[in-house]
């Protein structure tokens, strides 16, 4: 009798159905990364569409629709690269979770521009180069360069890992595209020598004071004996201080067209702020305080809701400025197109701002995480405290700026604040003579932080500046401005040719 055992199934058919399987997990493992670039292709057919819906019965319909998809995509990629400053140092000190980090940006950032951005859009298309100086025509064709060449920098700049100012790569863009246009004398040449030392006037000092706040923390909290009780007195101040500064920022920044108060009244208003909420926060600091042990893990959680409000505010003002980057020359060209001229009024049509304030927050979703980690995490160890004073050295430095005239980047204030924080650190745990005496008296290692402070490789892993990040970001700079002003005239000049 036979007792050779059944076989169960059919071979053939087996093995064909594993490379079915197979190739059904490739293919899923390959579609989760085209989500992201086939959701931003779908929202720039609907930009398209949307524009198309409103200026179908123009002589330049197809011009404009093309303009259209390269502020959305311009949008997408201003989300995804610069809005990542706002709500990495919330990120990066775990006081926001990445989900709700995005979500919180993609609100404020689309309520900014949708509320108080409108007025903004004109710098872009009437400050760098002067109107009289070209036709409608040749506007219409620069600003089409300028869009394209400063998007594809900063999505490559993205891709890349590096936070550039996406106001830099327009600015060159409309630069370089101006002076092939009309020539340099059109360029005021006084704005750019302005930006041009605004890269390195606006860093160091948000980096500079980002380090001074650091500095008073570690001093009148971190290293006192009893730090409940130092926090219950000088949080609250710090709180009031956040809201003073960040109520004048947005006073004298996002909101100075919709409220024209000047820079003097918007500093006593911003006074009348920190005073108001300083003494909300007294009794509100002393409820939190009840029952923390006396460690560091104590402090943070009483930074933790400044933080996140810092966030939304931040993000509020960026988009309130910055979306004048991605729609300032499509609403140049709408305007032009439509009335032949080269200036525009001061009313600027809502389909576009909304193309911007979506393209932004859409682009923070889907292609954010990336340098949020980047800023939050990889440059330099973050925790609530230092995180604080990251935001707050953000809001203080457009005060300062902004009282010496000075046009500053919201990106280089924030990562040169981080840059500060880090610096700061290594330099105070080599030679602060309060921590170390505080180590000395407590006698042995208190919590994790102290911990790493007696590690020197723990020390070096996660808590040093990352030089290679630091040198990158630098780099990506220095060339922004140059890069794009002479991709914008190379394609200025194609544009030209083909339809001159």
């Amino acid at each position: 009798m036979d007792n050779t055992p059944t076989r169960l199934g059919k071979p053939t058919l087996d093995k064909d159905l594993d490379k079915l399987t197979r190739l059904e997990e490739a293919t899923h493992f390959i579609s989760r990364g085209l989500l992201a670039p086939g959701t931003g292709l779908i929202f720039l057919a609907l930009a398209m569409i949307v524009a198309g819906a409103f200026v179908i019965d123009r002589p330049d319909a197809a011009v404009i629709v093309a303009a259209a998809a390269l502020a959305a995509y311009m949008a997408m990629n201003i989300g995804a690269n610069d809005v990542t400053n706002n709500v990495s140092p919330a990120v990066g000190s775990r006081a926001l979770t990445m989900a709700a980090a995005l979500a919180i940006a993609a609100v404020f950032e689309t309520l900014g521009a949708m509320l108080a951005g409108g007025e903004v859009v004109s710098t872009i298309s009437e400050r760098i180069v002067a109107q009289s100086s070209m036709p409608p025509e040749m506007l219409v064709r620069a600003m089409l360069a300028a869009l394209l060449s400063a998007a594809v920098w900063i999505n490559a700049a993205t891709w890349l890992g590096a936070p550039v100012s996406t106001t830099h790569a327009i600015v060159g863009a409309v630069m370089g595209a101006g002076i092939v246009a009309a020539g340099a004398d059109s360029v005021d040449w006084k704005l750019m020598s302005g930006i041009a030392a605004s890269w390195v006037i606006s860093p160091l000092l948000g980096g500079v004071i980002a380090a001074l706040l650091l500095f008073f923390i570690k001093e009148m909290i971190v290293y006192r004996d009893d730090k409940i009780d130092a926090a219950r007195r000088w949080v609250p101040v710090l709180i009031g201080l956040m809201s003073g500064s960040f109520t004048a920022y947005l006073l004298i920044s996002p909101l100075n067209h919709l409220l024209d108060v000047g820079l003097g009244t918007s500093v006593l208003l911003g006074l009348a702020a920190g005073a108001l909420t300083y003494a909300a926060s007294v009794p509100f600091i002393a409820r939190q305080s009840i029952g923390l042990e006396n460690r560091n893990q104590s402090l943070r959680k009483l930074f933790r809701i400044p933080l996140i409000i810092s966030a939304a505010l931040l993000s509020f003002a960026h988009g309130a400025n910055d979306v004048a980057n991605a729609v300032g020359p499509l609403a140049a060209i709408v305007r032009a197109s439509q009335t032949a001229q080269s200036s525009f009024g001061h009313a600027v049509p809502q389909w576009v701002m909304l193309i911007g304030a979506l393209g932004i927050s859409i682009g923070l979703l889907l292609f954010g995480p990336k340098l949020i980690e980047l800023v939050g995490k990889d440059i330099t160890k973050l925790n609530p405290m230092r995180s604080y004073c990251v935001a707050l050295s953000a809001a203080a430095t457009v005060l300062v700026a902004s009282a010496f005239g000075l046009p500053v980047s919201s990106t280089h204030i924030a990562v040169g604040s981080v840059f500060g924080v880090g610096f700061f650190r290594e330099w105070y745990t080599r030679n602060s003579k309060r921590r170390l005496d505080y180590i000395r008296r407590r006698g042995g290692i208190v919590d994790l932080e102290e911990l790493e402070d007696r590690n020197p490789d723990e020390v070096r892993r996660r808590r040093l500046v990352r030089r290679s990040h630091f040198m990158t970001i630098v780099a990506a700079w220095i060339i922004t401005v140059p890069l794009t002003a002479m991709a914008a005239a190379i394609l200025f000049s194609l544009l030209n040719t083909l339809f001159g």
